[in-house]
């Protein structure tokens, strides 16, 4: 990853910033000096803030999470959409819907409803009135939305141009847990950012120095990506070798549990088989036995008394 220089920053104008009366005073620390009533950026503390910045966003791209592009103004929207493309990360370069990321399940229906346009556009069924009305709401769609159809759930980062004039987008991040990285001018609050870049965010040659140096990096995350997918096959193998192993333990586990449920359920079912066939055997034994012991006594008990009744 190449270092940009101080010449770099200088011919570029990144150390411009605004007059006093606009100036917010937590920014003093990357405050150089003040010349003809205008405040001067620090370019040394730019470049270790833009070094920050930069590996950090290799990192996330390296895990192949995504990065949101945010450039709303004028001067920066077309530069910041053309980088964005460049690395097929999502951007928003027209006009920020509030919600767009706090009401993210609304903006995909939206979405959604971008996309299905095409389908109705080329049915016959319609008149070509209600083409022309479709191809213009998508156009008008694709312009607001276009550059986040491909982004299937929040992303996991942030990069603004102007924190100051994307606030709302800044406080729907920050709301969401992202990570926020940013370019602060000298108007601007850089302790509700995790990585602010002190750097003139107006002029058109510092935000597209800027931009670039952060996209090379998120390039090289990238590519690391990549060489680290096609290098570690073995990995992948290991990985599912052991995802195998744990199901195997699991299927295991289940055939453990099957089985013990198996033979309680034999065990009680031959329990119930013993008492059948014990019982009539015990019944048949000692009944007539019983029986035929018992009567002729009780019998002979009840005759004596009759015969001696008789005598008397």
């Amino acid at each position: 990853m190449s270092s940009l220089t101080n010449k770099e920053l200088l011919d570029a104008g990144v150390h411009f910033g605004h007059l006093r009366k606009k100036w917010n005073p937590k920014m003093a620390p990357y405050i150089f000096m003040e010349r003809k009533g205008l405040h001067l950026i620090d370019l040394n503390k730019t470049l270790v803030e833009l070094e920050k910045a930069g590996n950090a966003l290799k990192n996330i791209a390296r895990s192949g999470r995504k990065i949101l592009f945010v450039a709303t103004k004028k001067q920066a929207k077309d530069m910041v959409k053309e980088y964005a493309q460049k690395v097929n990360m999502p951007f928003v370069t027209e006009r920020w819907l509030g919600g767009m990321l706090t009401n993210f399940a609304t903006i995909r229906k939206s979405v959604k409803k971008m996309q299905s346009i095409d389908k109705l556009i080329e049915e016959d069924s319609i008149t070509k009135k209600e083409k022309l009305m479709l191809a213009r709401d998508k156009a008008k769609m694709e312009r607001v939305i276009g550059g986040i159809a491909g982004l299937n759930r929040i992303p996991a980062a942030i990069y603004i141009v102007d924190t100051t004039f994307e606030h709302i987008a800044l406080a729907e991040s920050r709301k969401l847990g992202l990570t926020t990285f940013g370019m602060v001018d000298t108007n601007s609050d850089p302790t509700i950012v995790d990585f602010p870049i002190p750097a003139n965010d107006d002029a058109s040659k510092s935000i597209e120095l800027i931009t670039n140096y952060l996209t090379n990096c998120i390039q090289e995350g990238l590519a690391e990506r990549k060489a680290g997918k096609a290098d570690d096959p073995e990995g992948d193998a290991h990985s599912e070798d052991g995802g195998d192993n744990k199901r195997q333990r699991r299927t295991r586990g289940r055939k453990r549990k099957t089985t013990e449920t198996v033979d309680f359920k034999q065990e009680g079912t031959e329990k119930p088989k013993a008492v059948k066939e014990e019982a009539p055997a015990a019944v048949k034994e000692e009944t007539p036995a019983a029986v035929k012991e018992e009567t002729p006594a009780a019998v002979e008990k009840d005759a004596a008394p009759s015969d001696e009744k008789k005598e008397a």
